[in-house]
């Protein structure tokens, strides 16, 4: 089993930064089965979308709205993730959720709130 647990999320302003991390605890062997980890987002009344992904290899992948703003990154060693958010839009707005995927099963985090006031 793996948990997954965020942090960083909170309120900035319109043009602002955000930092998200995302750390991968269980046994060994669940978590370094892990291959793609990323962060999906849903904002109320919508449907959850993939924000971003990270490959093990480091290969990346951006939904369109934030490639530009948006870098994510890994710390294999840690088991971590993070989602750096840069010029941040009041469209952003959303429920930030990390996951993971293995050959073991998926897994998401608990989500970190990002609000971003124009």
């Amino acid at each position: 089993q793996v948990h997954l647990v965020e942090s960083g999320g909170g309120l900035v302003q319109a043009g602002g930064s955000l930092r998200l991390s995302c750390a991968a605890t269980g046994s060994a062997f669940s978590v370094n089965a892990i291959n793609v980890m990323g962060w999906d987002r849903q904002a109320p009344g919508k449907q959850r979308e993939l924000v971003a992904l990270i490959t093990r290899d480091g290969s990346t992948n951006y939904r369109d709205s934030v490639k530009g703003r948006f870098t994510i990154s890994r710390e294999n060693a840690n088991n971590t993730v993070y989602l750096q958010m840069n010029g941040l839009k009041p469209e952003d707005t959303s429920v930030y959720y990390c996951t993971a995927a293995s050959g073991l099963g998926n897994y998401w985090g608990q989500g970190t709130q990002v609000t971003v006031s124009s």
